[in-house]
């Protein structure tokens, strides 16, 4: 079975256009379609109430009930830095988190990602290993002594160019090498979405696609939303 996880909104905003899901009530219907669309899993981004991300208790919780209520399948959240800069806070969050989600996204190469990690580890939280290209990420998460018990390593393509994203790409993957015997999923952004998801596919990875990396379908006509990426990434 096909492994496509939908990214819901990520760190996109109003700005951005209406098609960016970003209320718990906006993100439920998002997921419901995605998932009917084919999707196996959520991951997602809690928006403050003036829309950014956040690691707000309160947020996480009213997303992850709104989304769950229209969905089976395992919802995921990120930890990303620029939700929270402070590593001590941002523990402190994820610490105070009431509703857990089935598992988040901890970016290796920030400054506190193990202990992060391991918290999430503690309460019973999958924990994604965000490997980015153009980092240390990968020479991090070699050497933690937490790859073996993560769920699942995020090969994150920041090279936007679809020209050379998929040599980025295979870099990437080179330099992850066997990842710990962790699933791979492999994902790129923007311009470099369709190529990388399309190499992810070739190589039997698990892939991404939804509004927080393309907001583009792979013609370069201008999505309707979260469903029809992934109904493209699936061929249909």
């Amino acid at each position: 079975m096909v492994f496509v996880q939908v990214c819901l909104n990520g760190a996109r905003g109003a700005d951005d256009g209406a098609v960016v899901p970003l209320s718990p009530g906006a993100l439920a219907e998002a997921a419901g379609a995605a998932v009917a669309a084919g999707a196996s899993d959520v991951h997602v981004h809690p928006k403050s109430p003036c829309g950014k991300d956040t690691l707000s208790p309160r947020s996480v919780a009213a997303t992850l009930r709104a989304v769950r209520e229209r969905v089976a399948v395992p919802v995921g959240v990120t930890t990303g830095a620029w939700a929270e800069p402070d590593p001590a806070a941002r523990l402190e969050r994820i610490r105070a988190w009431t509703t857990l989600p089935d598992h988040a996204s901890v970016n290796w190469h920030e400054e506190g990602a193990e202990a992060l990690a391991a918290a999430l580890l503690e309460r019973g939280v999958g924990v994604e290993a965000g490997v980015w290209s153009g980092t240390d990420g990968a020479e991090r998460f070699a050497a933690s002594p937490l790859a073996p018990r993560v769920l699942r390593v995020l090969a994150e393509v920041t090279d936007p160019d679809p020209g050379s994203a998929e040599g980025t790409a295979r870099a990437l993957l080179d330099d992850l090498g066997s990842a710990h015997g962790r699933p791979v999923l492999l994902h790129g952004e923007e311009g470099g979405a369709w190529p990388v998801l399309r190499l992810a596919a070739r190589l039997g990875l698990d892939m991404r696609i939804g509004l927080e990396d393309t907001m583009v379908l792979p013609d370069g006509a201008r999505t309707s939303g979260n469903a029809e990426l992934v109904r493209a990434a699936l061929g249909g």
